[in-house]
């Protein structure tokens, strides 16, 4: 068998990762299993570079389509295109897509076009606003997937609702935890540490790029003031996302970040396996970020999202996450409740258990 792993954004490497380990272990037992790395170029991101891949153990790619730096229309083209060529050049057996970006939906219809069969690996994931791309994105995916790999089974539920029979279905897990478990003992203390002079579970880690909360200026200002004012002064370490530092730069001088709170750290983007030593150290984190939330609640570490809906509820209803929403009114009462140690303890989800790319492959060798 052989199959195209697709991935054009860095969250989704993080995903492919234990999905080639499998492959790999696959081989050494004797399978006739090949694989081709396809990264599209969706996102051009400096991070990453050959030692991104090399501390999560990742070849590089065997194929990049350069679809970056476009809008989603063209970027969707960009991607067909490209990705047709391969296959019409040379064919695989799978095409398997991770996610829900722009790459994993474009590739899928390319595939199913030429015939190729289609894996969806964390199908069934939903949120139910149609304002996100991502949302567009997953559905039109699941709507063409031969495979659906989930992480849950409330994912199962969102899928059989539409008529897509239990044979097709397969509730592996999470192969983002899978990364998370291998690359934990493996964690790097950033040069933040030092720099604020930070402690464990004294911290707050922030991360915030969606649109809804940092393109207004002022509905930014007014998030930003009340998580500062309502921090008790502990360090706010917020490792900051291109969309969120124009913004930022608008709103703040360098003289005033010092003014307005002694207590913020702005540093640009961490890498991976940085920015999960902060995590995993810290007292809470306050996102907009969906991945998060899931690595957060294996970590046990308690986590604030700033969305009015979520597409893994899982992480709310099992986890440590609490859904606030963006009214910056709604922060105070939730940091109270956190330092008042009122935090749910919040548990894993069945199967976030770091074997789930070795349950994919097992079955797509079962299946071939």
């Amino acid at each position: 068998m052989k199959i195209d792993l697709i991935a054009g954004a860095r969250p989704n490497f993080m995903k492919i990762a234990p999905i080639i380990d499998a492959i790999h272990y696959a081989q050494e037992q004797g399978h006739d299993l090949k694989f081709r790395l396809i990264h599209t170029g969706q996102h051009y991101d400096k991070n990453m570079s050959g030692s991104f891949f090399e501390q999560l153990g990742i070849p590089e790619p065997d194929f990049n389509l350069g679809a970056g730096g476009r809008t989603q229309a063209e970027q969707t083209a960009a991607i067909m295109i490209g990705y047709e060529k391969l296959l019409l050049d040379e064919t695989s057996d799978l095409c398997l897509v991770v996610g829900d970006v722009t790459s994993t939906m474009a590739c899928s219809i390319t595939a199913q076009k030429l015939n190729v069969k289609v894996a969806h690996v964390e199908a069934g994931i939903r949120s139910g606003d149609w304002t996100m791309p991502e949302e567009i994105n997953r559905m039109v995916t699941d709507s063409i997937t031969n495979y659906f790999f989930t992480t849950t089974e409330i994912a199962n539920k969102s899928l059989k609702v539409l008529g897509i029979p239990d044979n097709r279905i397969f509730w592996v897990g999470n192969t983002m935890i899978d990364t998370l478990l291998k690359h934990k003992s493996k964690f790097i203390r950033p040069e933040v540490w030092n720099v604020a002079g930070l402690k464990e579970g004294n911290y707050i880690v922030m991360t915030l790029h969606r649109p809804a909360n940092v393109d207004k200026e002022e509905t930014f200002k007014q998030l930003f003031d009340e998580i500062i004012n309502n921090s008790h002064g502990i360090p706010l370490i917020f490792p900051v996302h291109p969309r969120t530092k124009k913004i930022i730069e608008k709103i703040l001088t360098a003289k005033d970040q010092k003014l307005i709170a002694k207590n913020l750290y702005l540093t640009d983007p961490l890498s991976y396996l940085e920015f999960n030593y902060l995590v995993e150290r810290s007292k809470a984190v306050i996102t907009d970020s969906g991945g998060i939330t899931e690595e957060t609640t294996v970590m046990g570490i308690p986590c604030i999202t700033l969305r009015d809906n979520t597409e893994r509820p899982e992480t709310i209803s099992i986890g440590t996450n609490e859904l606030i929403g963006t009214n910056p009114e709604a922060i105070q009462p939730v940091l109270n409740k956190l330092f008042a140690g009122q935090w749910k303890k919040g548990g894993i989800p069945e199967k976030w258990d770091g074997n789930t790319a070795k349950r994919i492959i097992k079955i797509l060798l079962s299946l071939s």
